[in-house]
């Protein structure tokens, strides 16, 4: 099959950014015929103001990608529908913000309809955790093009029957683990660290965490990742808790050369959702041989088995939370579950995702 992704692939940063890169090697080796639209300018920086790219490769770049997508010309949205046209049997749509929809409905339309390829818009998440008035009305347009809808969760399939009439189809999301060498496995008893690792924004509940850490004796705790609309809460939060010598930060982007750093001197990731769709995360701490604790938000449930390699807690409860942290630390309970981490499969999810996105061409009615 002729499959051309539209969407942010590396060297951007951020985990959609690899997956999409990693599922066009995966299609690749699949045996399809698969190539990349990318955005060579992807937002106004109005919109996002930091660094959008990666300096040094942290995965495996995909060679047939063209850059050639800009937010602010249209020129570019119509050619690249008309090349899609002529060269794609389907087209997977990478939904990452509602900003990025005109430019995709423009290349739909230029699409056609006569012969026109299969559409599959994944959505990675159906609707921002932050949003805003016009993103419901534009994902809602968008979805209205799609064949198919491909989403992570059982929560984000429920979300985008509000949208559509499209036939959905729900798959976890597949690992991406970035390439390096891993960390050294845990030590036999606990540093007493925890870390919480990615984007920082306030439904990720790292303000909760940190009101936590005051009542987990002993404990430190490091931030690392960049800051975005919600760092003012996470500042007073540290203030308001008196844990400012146990806690380091470390903002900004983490290159994938500085992850194994991170994770050899902790005991555990800390994921304080107060929602999630799907995080890519609790198969990075897997990867290193470390358990985590999380909230009941989202998928988190069917990520980390609670007592095994992980702890659950409800969301958006600081007691509670700080609770879970507690019983990590009690004598023997950090080794059960450090011991209960299993190695990460790629290769049996990655199959799964690509027969529900390709496996099902042709079933799906024409949804344009």
């Amino acid at each position: 099959m002729r499959i051309r992704l539209v969407g942010p692939v590396h060297p951007y940063k951020g985990g959609i950014a690899q997956h999409t890169t990693q599922l066009a090697h995966r299609l690749a080796a699949a045996g399809h015929d698969t190539a990349v639209e990318s955005w060579r300018r992807q937002y106004p920086e109005s919109i996002y103001p930091g660094q959008q790219r990666v300096d040094s490769a942290e995965v495996e770049p995909f060679d047939r990608t063209r850059y050639r997508l800009s937010w602010n010309s249209p020129l570019s949205w119509v050619l690249m529908g008309r090349r899609l046209r002529s060269e794609a049997d389907l087209v997977v749509i990478v939904l990452v913000s509602p900003v990025q929809v005109p430019p995709y409905l423009v290349a739909l339309a230029a699409l056609g309809r006569h012969r026109a390829p299969r559409v599959v818009v994944l959505a990675h998440n159906v609707l921002p955790h932050e949003r805003g008035p016009l993103d419901r009305l534009a994902v809602r347009r968008l979805m209205r093009h799609a064949d198919e809808v491909l989403v992570h969760s059982q929560g984000q399939r429920d979300l985008a029957k509000t949208l559509t009439t499209a036939p959905i189809v729900v798959r976890p999301l597949a690992p991406h683990l970035p390439t390096g060498s891993l960390a050294e496995p845990p030590p036999a008893i606990p540093q007493r660290h925890l870390l919480f690792f990615g984007l920082v924004r306030r439904y990720k509940g790292v303000d909760l965490l940190v009101r936590a850490l005051a009542d987990v004796p002993d404990a430190t705790l490091t931030i690392a990742g960049e800051f975005w609309r919600g760092a003012d809460e996470v500042y007073e939060a540290i203030e308001e808790a008196g844990v400012g010598d146990r806690v380091e930060l470390r903002p900004g982007y983490v290159p994938a050369d500085d992850i194994p750093a991170l994770f050899a001197r902790t005991d555990a990731l800390v994921l304080p959702y107060r929602e999630a769709t799907a995080t890519q995360n609790v198969a990075l701490a897997f990867s290193y041989g470390r358990p985590v604790v999380a909230t009941t938000a989202g998928t988190l449930p069917g990520l980390v088995r609670d007592g095994v390699d992980g702890l659950l807690c409800p969301p958006d409860d600081v007691a509670a939370l700080a609770a879970t942290l507690r019983r990590l630390y009690e004598p023997g309970v950090w080794r059960h579950l450090a011991d209960g981490v299993a190695a990460v499969d790629e290769d049996a999810p990655w199959k799964a995702y690509i027969e529900a996105l390709v496996g099902t061409g042709g079933e799906a009615p024409h949804g344009r």
